[in-house]
């Protein structure tokens, strides 16, 4: 069974990203930080980045940039952080969920069990 991404020639996944295999220390991607175009592709831009700003006019996942572009989400990454270097994508993360008062959660929980 073919794996997308993973079984691809390791050479075409150089060239893609010119070599580079991480985006650093202060990454600003993880899987679900939701990324969002800034600008339209232009002509004789690479393919997957044209692609990227395609699938992002409107807010989307990193794993479904990656899902769609058939690549790594390592690979998804690097290309996506070319394109934020450029201006040509803006990332937002997720709202962070909300913080529940464990006495409710137990409230819950023993409520749940009784019924």
């Amino acid at each position: 069974m073919s794996r997308p991404g993973r079984d691809d020639a390791p050479d075409r996944l150089y060239t893609i990203t010119g070599g580079r295999t991480s985006t650093g220390p202060d990454d600003p991607f993880d899987l679900v930080t939701l990324v969002v175009a800034e600008s339209e592709p232009v002509p004789g831009m690479q393919s997957e980045h044209a692609a990227i700003l395609r699938m992002a006019q409107l807010p989307t996942a990193v794993v479904e940039i990656a899902a769609e572009l058939r690549l790594p989400v390592s690979i998804t990454k690097v290309l996506l952080c070319d394109l934020l270097a450029a201006g040509r994508v803006s990332a937002r993360h997720p709202r962070a969920a909300a913080v529940y008062d464990p006495d409710i959660l137990e409230q819950v929980l023993v409520g749940l069990r009784n019924l």
